[in-house]
């Protein structure tokens, strides 16, 4: 990477919140080997910030992400290069999933292949009415296979699969309906949208948070009977933990709690 370029990525930290911001707008933000390495990078130091509470990953310029850089695969036609490739890609994906702290993706424009992948490996997200979704891989003749795995966890079989087998675009409003983002705001709320959601998680214990989400999507992968021992299992660990003995305290004593103060 020349040293004298733009950084590819954006880093702003305040009081626990880690906002990572895409910033290769005339490229359309692809993930090219440097945007990937760096979030990596990155996020695997947020993964060590004990204090941080909440990461956003944005975007400048009109596209959230397009993607794989195109030209970066074609220019390197070798199988053992893509199988590196991709598989750094699903690091950087199984990264955020292993994040003791929510990830929100915070949408102002298109997010394509890869970028779409970003937004469903995302816990969350929120977009702007005018963003649009999806992976269309298929349209160069490239099935988007690993986009397609956060995809299918997030909506339904039959919606993933015509999205990955047309190529077609959603909308925003539908990407909501079909379970790929939260919230849809207006353009120039999409910030003030972001914010209450990240205050609504700040409020909350970050104890409680990591564990929750780490059960979360381990339960996901099990039978309905493994599931819910595992979830048993740590709903009991959890009520041990001195922010749930003051929560449910404080809720006994009709007051706030301790850590809400």
């Amino acid at each position: 990477m020349n040293p004298t370029a733009a950084p590819v990525l954006h880093r702003r930290d305040a009081r626990g919140v880690h906002v990572l911001t895409l910033n290769r707008p005339s490229a359309f933000n692809v993930l090219g080997e440097d945007m990937l390495a760096e979030l990596q990078r990155l996020i695997d130091a947020v993964a060590a910030d004990e204090q941080a509470r909440a990461l956003v990953i944005a975007a400048e310029g009109r596209a959230f992400c397009a993607g794989h850089d195109l030209k970066q695969m074609r220019a390197n036609p070798r199988l053992d290069y893509y199988q590196r490739l991709f598989a750094q890609c699903s690091r950087m994906m199984l990264a955020l999933l292993k994040l003791p702290v929510p990830v929100i993706a915070r949408v102002q424009g298109v997010a394509t292949a890869a970028g779409c992948q970003l937004v469903a490996q995302c816990d969350l997200a929120v977009a702007a009415e005018g963003a649009r979704f999806g992976v269309n891989g298929i349209d160069v003749g490239l099935f988007c296979a690993t986009p397609s795995v956060p995809l299918a966890r997030n909506m339904g079989p039959k919606q993933a699969l015509e999205m990955l087998l047309t190529g077609g675009f959603i909308s925003a409003a539908e990407a909501r309906s079909r379970g790929l983002v939260n919230r849809v705001a207006p353009a120039a709320g999409l910030d003030q949208a972001v914010e209450e959601l990240v205050a609504a998680i700040v409020a909350r214990p970050r104890e409680a948070i990591a564990s929750g989400k780490e059960v979360f999507y381990r339960q996901r992968e099990l039978g309905i009977a493994a599931a819910y021992q595992l979830a048993g299992q740590a709903m009991a660990c959890n009520m041990m933990q001195d922010v749930a003995q003051e929560g449910v305290q404080a809720f006994i004593d009709k007051r706030e709690p301790a850590w809400r103060q």
